[in-house]
């Protein structure tokens, strides 16, 4: 029985690399990152001194070592998270605050809270009450997370090693030969040669009572992505368990756009389609299995849907439970001001809490080439600037996680790295440029920052581990939301928030976090329509389009379903549709700029 309505969703690198070890003994689910096998080590070997379990280094001199460090590092935070759990369970009269305080951490809608109050309103019988911890309570999941296009090649003595070497294909092969029982969350799209790795692993299989040892999570930003991909990997007998469902552009970290399609209209979309989905993918699941001659469940599997994205109040965490019916939210940026839970060093801690909308900005400093939210003045930033104006601009590139570039080299190089940055510049001194425009290339330039270690730095600060090849340098990935939270927190001051039995956030303007989303695409429409202002194609004229009405369809979603709603966001309708009004404007604005070029009459954007 699940316990808790909301999940931590990875952040980062390093940020929620070892949380399951600090909050799966309340039943909180959580994600760990699987990028940085050499963080993994250090944080293995400091939890090994730690908890005295004995160490045995992994170096890069064992065959297959990125694999096996994973592999080890997820074993022990399992077993430590395991006997953390055990100990609650086994609950003593000197500890019974330990278990007392998790069940106030749970929803007071939760029944198995209510069945331990009616246990325990007249007397503490300890013995009767282990025994129903020992046969009721139950972990929280931890899940580990891969992104797909942290793939890169990799190489011994000189010579390519096959694909199953690659990065994210060795972190799934550790996640998979690891003890544990959870899930794997594939982000950052589709990857179909790492689907058709997962088909190696018994683990991802269903036994005949639908057990899945090793479940699929994948993160998802429109239906028709979600089924496409949910059907690719039943025709190989293999189950998608989850479809979380982020926000394109109102979440933490990369940042992946839709073509303007919203949040509301895709979660209505799956909430209409999910017994279709279900039904359909299960077909196709079945006959596979049975074409491979693997065994075919008794019944049909479990299918959930999650969502997450700057929710940030009891009252919207609650409508995303009632109105779509989804299984659980996803609380990631407030919990970068929980220090119990995530790893933030105290400078960039402070920085946050004090973070305003306009330090909070989606920017390019990712070398992957997708848009990255940033928080302004972080130190991996100051000392990347500094640097440059050093006349060493780049990075040294310690890890090469994301190393994808092979624009003047055979092997790829990182487009944040100090050789690929001397290599551009060289070719940008070449084009003799006017100053203006020599300026603007060079900033494009220099402005990648090496995020594969400044996102895991603030862990070897706060943990006082070694800094030496990484420097002090530290990047983090706040969603928008953050600008609303601005109180350091206890794990139990935050979930109290989350179950509106307190309220954390001090500011009365915060907006609806659809309206939210809403103007932070129109901002992105708006540059778009910027950048292509003097030559714009017939291409570009045709997406802009598209983003434009899928955003007019969306307004008009927002208005039919705040002005329908009864007995929900009463005392914040006024506003919301307000905002709604204002986000029609500008957008009816855009569509004069995008169409003027023909003369057309823009199309009309109404709430009504």
């Amino acid at each position: 029985m699940k316990k808790h309505s909301f999940h931590i969703p990875v952040m980062g690198i390093g940020f929620t690399i070892d949380t399951p070890l600090k909050v799966s003994q309340y039943g909180i689910d959580s994600v760990i990152s699987l990028v940085d096998d050499i963080l993994l080590e250090k944080l293995r070997k400091m939890y090994s001194e730690k908890f005295e379990v004995p160490y045995h280094e992994i170096t890069e001199k064992f065959e297959d070592f990125r694999a096996k460090r994973i592999t080890s590092y997820l074993n022990l935070i399992n077993e430590l998270a395991e006997k953390k759990f055990e100990e609650l369970k086994n609950v003593t009269l000197e500890k019974s605050n330990e278990i007392k305080e998790y069940f106030s951490m749970l929803p007071d809608s939760s029944e198995l809270k209510q069945d331990f109050n009616q246990l325990t309103e007249k007397y503490f019988n300890l013995n009767e009450i282990r025994n129903w911890i020992k046969e009721n309570l139950s972990m929280g999941s931890i899940d580990v997370n891969i992104m797909t296009k942290i793939d890169k090649e990799n190489y011994s003595n000189g010579e390519k090693l096959p694909i199953e070497y690659n990065d994210a294909h060795a972190a799934l092969r550790g996640f998979a030969t690891s003890d544990l029982n959870s899930s794997v969350v594939i982000s950052a799209g589709m990857s179909p040669r790492l689907y058709s790795y997962i088909e190696n692993f018994d683990d991802f299989y269903p036994d005949e009572n639908g057990n899945i040892r090793k479940r699929i999570i994948l993160k998802v930003s429109d239906y028709r992505s979600a089924f496409i991909q949910g059907k690719f990997f039943a025709k190989k007998g293999l189950w998608v368990s989850e479809y979380r469902i982020e926000s394109g552009l109102n979440c933490g970290g990369h940042a992946f756009a839709t073509d303007g399609n919203l949040m509301g209209p895709i979660l209505d979309e799956f909430a209409k389609n999910r017994e279709e989905l279900t039904s359909v993918v299960h077909d196709i699941l079945v006959s596979a299995l049975e074409t491979k001659g693997r065994v075919v469940p008794n019944s049909g599997l479990s299918l959930k849907i999650t969502a997450q994205g700057g929710v940030g109040t009891s009252e919207e965490h609650e409508f995303l439970i009632d109105h779509y019916g989804v299984d659980s939210v996803g609380w990631g940026s407030p919990f970068l001001l929980v220090p119990e839970v995530t790893n933030v060093d105290e400078y960039t801690l402070n920085e946050l809490a004090e973070s305003r909308e306009e330090d909070l900005y989606l920017s390019n400093i990712s070398p992957l080439g997708v848009p990255f939210n940033s928080l302004r003045g972080n130190t991996k930033d100051i000392e990347k600037l500094s640097l440059a104006e050093q006349g060493k601009p780049g990075s040294l590139c310690p890890k090469r996680y994301l190393s994808s570039n092979k624009e003047f080299t055979d092997k790829a190089v990182c487009t944040a790295s100090r050789r690929y940055q001397r290599l551009k510049l060289k070719e940008l001194d070449s084009l003799d440029l006017a100053p203006e425009e020599y300026r603007k290339k060079y900033d494009r330039i220099i402005e990648k920052s090496c995020i594969c270690v400044g996102l895991g730095t603030s862990t070897l600060i706060k943990n006082k581990l070694d800094t030496k090849v990484e420097g002090k340098g530290v990047s983090v990935c706040p969603g928008p939301n953050m600008a609303y939270f601005s109180k350091i927190k206890s794990l139990k001051g935050m979930i109290d928030h989350i179950y509106g039995r307190s309220n954390v956030i001090s500011r009365t303007d915060r907006p609806n976090m659809f309206i939210k989303e809403l103007s932070i695409y129109i901002d992105y429409l708006k540059n778009k329509i910027d950048e292509t202002r003097n030559s714009r194609t017939s291409k570009q004229e045709k997406y802009l389009l598209t983003f434009a009405n899928n955003l007019k369809e969306g307004v008009n979603y927002y208005s039919g379903l705040f002005n329908e709603m009864k007995g929900k966001f009463e005392d914040t309708k006024a506003k919301i549709m307000s905002d709604l009004d204002s986000c029609a404007d500008s957008l009816h604005q855009l569509f004069m700029e995008i169409e003027k070029k023909h003369n057309l009459a823009p199309a009309i954007v109404t709430t009504t």
